[in-house]
């Protein structure tokens, strides 16, 4: 593993070396936009997130991946779109 992405990032893997992927198990997945744009939606003035049509098709998503995968026997866990704290007035 000499070159990574152009041999820009010259990181260690932190996954588990000898852990197959297709083995039964949890899994956290991080989605982060580019330069943290709000592609997903918005927060309104009570701080309540407002989805946009991308973001609404990622809710979709989220929960068609069951049926859209049945042979994965996946079990869906919760989900949050996660704003950047910049962005909320917590005053």
């Amino acid at each position: 593993m000499s070159k990574l992405f152009k041999n820009k990032y010259r990181i260690t893997s932190a996954r588990l070396q000898n852990w197959n992927s297709a083995n039964q198990g949890m899994y956290f997945v991080t989605i982060c936009t580019k330069n943290r744009g709000n592609y997903f939606g918005n927060i309104d003035s009570k701080g309540i997130f407002k989805p946009n049509e991308i973001g609404k098709i990622a809710y979709s998503e989220w929960f068609n991946a069951i049926n859209i995968r049945p042979d994965m026997n996946l079990k869906l866990g919760e989900f949050v779109v996660m704003p950047i704290l910049g962005d909320i007035n917590l005053r």
